[in-house]
This record gives structure tokens, sequence and C-alpha cells, in this order.
């Protein structure tokens, strides 16, 4: 078992397999109707966004609550190269990765000289601006959303159902998961953790904070890019400016305290409960907004560190114990 855990250790890349192959069984072995794999493919989005978002405010400490915008700047580059160039999926990912990452630098911009509240306000109307831009634009379809958003295909397979079409949202998650990890483990990512405890001290050791801010602000809207074509593209392919409103961006932002900031493994538990929760509050619509705030204010009030503090903790004691001999012994 040590032995397994320390190739893991100098491969995580092998714990991403390991997960991908358990994964791609889930449907066949846990799934009893295609509404599950529905399911499970929103989640796999959700947690594409977490961890983008986890990435600029749980590592780097901006307070952004625009997310959402850039989601939906993602969504409608896909539909829109589809509805006037006819491209297909695999042509509408990478740019609309390209292109949320340039309105990731707009979102930026702003914390070179605001910090806390007054960054969140100004985040949170640059996402409300891009919804009501796309809302009252005739070339994105306005209110009437885009529809008959295609699925892809590879070599002649058709991902044209839920139950297909989860192996591309799953497989898009675990790379998105992977570079997430990858980007936190390495300088930059402890630059980013500097910023977050200290920006002064951070550039007092002579870490540019500017660059290394607008970096986290694109990573993540590469990463909310990515999801929001996944989500266009998803069957039945239809998007409206009503998926981006003030409902979700709550969500994603419950989705990454109750995961814990600053957690990977945290913010991807977040967002399997959350959009459990949110899918079976639906029949409540009018009260999520009020469901998923009293679930951020309770969580900062009675576990700030949310579901990823209690993962550390568990590890930190577990190690403690076994480096003291305290831990118990069960006897067979």
């Amino acid at each position: 078992m040590e032995k397994f855990k320390s190739i893991i250790r100098d491969y995580p890349f092998i714990a991403f397999i390991i997960a991908f192959v358990i994964l791609a069984f889930v449907p066949s072995v846990v799934f009893t109707d295609v509404y599950q794999s529905h399911l499970a493919t929103l989640i796999f989005v959700n947690i594409v966004v977490a961890a983008g978002l986890n990435i600029v405010k749980g590592y780097c400490g901006q307070v952004t609550v625009g997310h959402v915008g850039l989601f939906a700047v993602g969504s409608y580059t896909a539909g829109t190269l589809f509805l006037y160039l006819g491209l297909g999926f695999w042509a509408t990912l990478p740019i609309a990765i390209i292109v949320t990452a340039f309105f990731g630098v707009a979102m930026g911009i702003p914390s070179f000289r605001l910090e806390g509240p007054y960054l969140a306000l100004a985040t949170l109307g640059g996402g409300e601006a891009i919804r009501l831009f796309i809302e009252n634009g005739n070339f994105f379809r306005s209110t009437f959303g885009i529809s008959d958003i295609p699925t892809p295909s590879l070599m002649g397979y058709n991902f044209d159902s839920p139950d297909r079409y989860y192996f591309i949202s799953m497989t898009i998650m675990i790379i998105a998961v992977y570079f997430s990890f990858s980007i936190l483990r390495s300088g930059v990512g402890r630059a980013f953790m500097s910023i977050r405890e200290d920006p002064i001290c951070a550039a007092a050791a002579g870490i540019n904070v500017k660059k290394y801010k607008i970096l986290a602000f694109i990573l993540s809207a590469m990463f909310a890019g990515a999801a929001g074509a996944v989500y266009a593209h998803m069957p039945p392919g239809y998007i409206h400016p009503n998926n981006y409103t003030v409902i979700e961006m709550v969500t994603f932002l419950a989705m990454v305290v109750l995961g814990g900031l600053g957690h990977i493994w945290g913010g991807i538990i977040g967002a399997i409960v959350i959009t459990i929760v949110y899918d079976l509050t639906r029949p409540l619509y009018k009260y999520q907004l009020l469901i998923f705030g009293l679930t951020i204010v309770l969580t900062i009030l009675f576990m700030p560190k949310g579901l990823g503090g209690f993962i550390d903790r568990y590890f930190l004691e577990k190690r403690f114990k076994k480096k003291t001999g305290t831990e118990k012994t069960t006897w067979f």
C-alpha cells in the first residue's frame, strides 16, 4: 500500500487515469435511467466551474461573484459559432476557451485597485452586464435562446444522448481537475497563495502581484469557458439567458464555499452536493436563492473551512497519530 501511495505521489496522473476508468463504468453499473446520466453531466460541468473559481477565489484570494458571466460567454461563444458558422463541438470548445480568457482579463483588471466587497460588486456588475447584453442582443437570439446545438461525434460515433454525452463531460472534467492540481502545485500556485495571504508581502518578496492576479482570472475564465461550451452542446442543445442568472451565480459560490476555499477535492464534493440539492429543490424555485444564500452564510459561520477543512483535519490527525505512535491498533 505504501508503495502504491509513493507511485501516486510521484506520478499523480495515474490517479486520474484510475478515476477515469472507474467513472467510465458508473453509467452501466450504478445508473438506472437516462436522467441520472444527465444529472451526472451537470455535476461534471459544475466541477469544472468550481475548479476554476477556486483558483481565483480560493487560492489567489480575489473576491469575484461574476463567474456566471464567464460561463455564459463560453456557452454563447459555442452557440453562436454553430448558429452562424455551423461549427461543431471540437472547434467551438477551444475557441470558447480562448474568447472567455479575454473576458477574464477584463474581469481581472478591476482587481488592481479594488479589493473585498468593492471587487465583488465590480465583478457582479460585469457578470450581470454580460447576461443583459446577451438577453437584449438579436445577434444572440435574445430571449428566444439558441436551440438545436449539435452534440459532438468522434470517428462516426455520435454522443447524442445523455448516457453517451456523459463520457465527453467526464473526460473534460478529469482533464480540468488534473490541470488545476498541476497549476496549484507549481510555482504559479505558490505565488497565488502568497498573494492571498498578503499581497504587500508578496510584492516585497519579488512577486509581480498584478501579473499573477490577471493570470488567476484568465485561468479561471478558461475553466468557465470550457464548462460553458460543454454545457451548450449538452443534449438537448439549448441555451437561454435565464440559465445564467443570480441563482446560478450563488450556486457556484455555494459549491466553492461548502467545499472549502482553496481545496480542490472539497470543491468537487461541494459541486456534487449543491448540484443534487439544486435539482431536488427545483419545485421550490421561488426559495432557491434563499436556500443557497443560507447555505453560504451557515457554512461560513459554523464550518469556515468547508468540507475540505474536514478532509485536511482528518489526514493531519492521522499523520500526527502515526508519527507519535498514538494511533489505535485493531486486533482481529
